[in-house]
């Protein structure tokens, strides 16, 4: 059975669920299961990079390419 036929089954089998916990320990497991894949894959970053990314945002600032975080988030509330 492919991946697609098994997240099929599943959702079938989540859609039959009426019990809360069940649902939260499900949410719960999915949130923290999620969030272990993510750590599991950060890398971290060689001390050249790091000096690359200083550089970059020294050389952002100078050059005016920088935007105040009251200004961003009046930019993020637009979105809506």
């Amino acid at each position: 059975m492919n991946i697609e036929a098994r997240k099929i089954l599943l959702v079938k089998e989540f859609l039959n669920i009426d019990n809360e916990n069940i649902i939260r320990a499900i949410e719960e497991l999915l949130h923290n299961k999620k969030i272990e894949n993510y750590e599991s894959n950060l890398k971290p970053m060689t001390m050249e990079r790091y000096k690359a990314e200083i550089k970059m945002a020294i050389k952002d600032e100078k050059n005016g390419r920088l935007i105040k975080a009251d200004d961003l988030k009046k930019q993020i509330q637009e979105w809506d």
